[in-house]
């Protein structure tokens, strides 16, 4: 986030300390997950307390400024707690497509909703970037993350996706070695390249250089998603995809073309 000045960097850090510690608790498996809802709960709590000009923790002291800075909403703040919330009330597993882009909004394009009022865009465009990004984002994420998911009873593909292609196991862990998972794959795979194009559309209507790190995210994700589609399909169904995705050597090197142009 070097690309960014001060008062920007700081905000972002202070976005992320947020969501990484409200991910943290819904992540959190030997927490039952009443005690996971309550800690989020407190978590409203605290950014009601925040809005109401009375930060009362680190994080939320962290964020007093960036909010009467960049004008932050507290909707976005707490659809992230919602987001997180779906997965802290128990593994989700095959949820219909509407839930799944109610999911990927909250977890994510909310989180794009903040960012972009950061980098200065938080017009219909920069929103519109927010919704697409972030949706492209975390599917991105899923389909990257199946197994690894799988491991701990979640499972992110769409009900209607996996009826489609014949998949009937409720059970994560039988997914991936069902035939018809790679096609089932490519097929989300093809709404995601879908969703980095809607953002990319987006962005054309936004100013080049508040947008960069947007930019730069986008292209990062991307390059994954595209060398991911062209692993074979027993590669699909027994990933190994770290050596295989952007590293970062050549995050740098994106970043630096998109600070340079």
């Amino acid at each position: 986030m070097r690309i960014l000045d001060k008062p920007r960097r700081e905000a972002i850090f202070a976005i992320y300390a947020f969501c990484r510690a409200v991910d943290d608790i819904a992540d959190d498996e030997d927490v039952a997950a009443g005690e996971r809802g309550a800690r989020l709960n407190q978590w409203r709590r605290d950014i009601a307390q925040l809005f109401s000009g009375n930060p009362s923790t680190t994080i939320t002291r962290s964020l007093a400024n960036p909010i009467s800075t960049f004008n932050l909403k507290r909707d976005d703040f707490i659809a992230v707690i919602d987001g997180m919330q779906m997965d802290a009330d128990g593994p989700i597993v095959a949820p219909p497509a509407a839930v799944l882009d109610l999911y990927c909004d909250r977890v994510a394009s909310a989180v794009g909703r903040l960012c972009v009022c950061i980098f200065g865009e938080p017009g219909p465009d920069g929103i519109a970037v927010a919704r697409h990004l972030g949706r492209a984002l975390q599917l991105t994420n899923i389909l990257r993350d199946v197994d690894e998911d799988a491991r701990i009873g979640r499972l992110y593909l769409p009900r209607e996706l996996l009826d489609k292609h014949g998949i009937a196991f409720t059970d994560p862990m039988k997914v991936m070695p069902h035939a018809a998972y790679p096609d089932l794959w490519r097929e989300m795979a093809g709404q995601a390249s879908k969703a980095f194009e809607n953002a990319e559309a987006a962005l054309k209507s936004c100013n080049r250089r508040k947008m960069r790190p947007a930019r730069i995210m986008l292209e990062v994700y991307r390059r994954n998603l595209m060398r991911m589609m062209a692993l074979s399909d027993d590669d699909l169904a027994n990933p190994d995809f770290s050596k295989r995705l952007v590293g970062r050597a050549e995050k740098i090197m994106i970043a630096l073309r998109h600070a340079i142009f």
